[in-house]
């Protein structure tokens, strides 16, 4: 398998374990607010993000806010995550749970951020898609997990 890097990412130094626990946090902090942190994405920020049967894309701070806004427009948490630093930034994978529409809300996302002096400058996010409390409910009766 062959893959690439644009020209910004190639040239990165691998940021190091600090930098990326600062802004696995500011990123945590963006999922639950819908409101980028200042420091969080570099004003040239790529956000690629692909959902069951979609891929959408924005660019800068306020671009990428509005796509999680049209997406997520609720406010919530995310109870359980976990970060690696990779050699161009790091990947972060989260469980987020929000209210909406009179309903309870649910899904899991993959993220593979590249860093650049100090800041995301390009992320990746996959999403399962948005688990409704009846489809929730339908999966905790069929599929019974090893771990939560």
């Amino acid at each position: 398998m062959t893959t690439t890097a644009s020209a910004a990412t190639a040239r990165a130094a691998a940021p190091d374990e600090e930098t990326v626990r600062r802004l696995a946090g500011l990123l945590v902090d963006f999922l639950r607010t819908g409101v980028p942190p200042q420091g969080l994405f570099t004003a040239d920020v790529l956000c690629d993000l692909t959902v069951p049967q979609w891929r959408l894309q924005a660019t800068g701070p306020e671009g990428v806010a509005a796509l999680r806004r049209a997406g997520h427009p609720a406010t919530g948490t995310v109870p359980r995550s976990r970060v690696d630093r990779t050699g161009t930034g790091f990947t972060i994978e989260v469980e987020e749970r929000w209210e909406a529409g009179g309903d309870h809300w649910y899904c899991r996302e993959l993220m593979r951020a590249d860093v650049r002096d100090g800041a995301i400058s390009e992320i990746s996010v996959y999403c399962t898609g948005d688990w409704d409390s009846a489809q929730q409910r339908r999966h905790a009766e069929e599929v019974p997990l090893i771990r939560p």
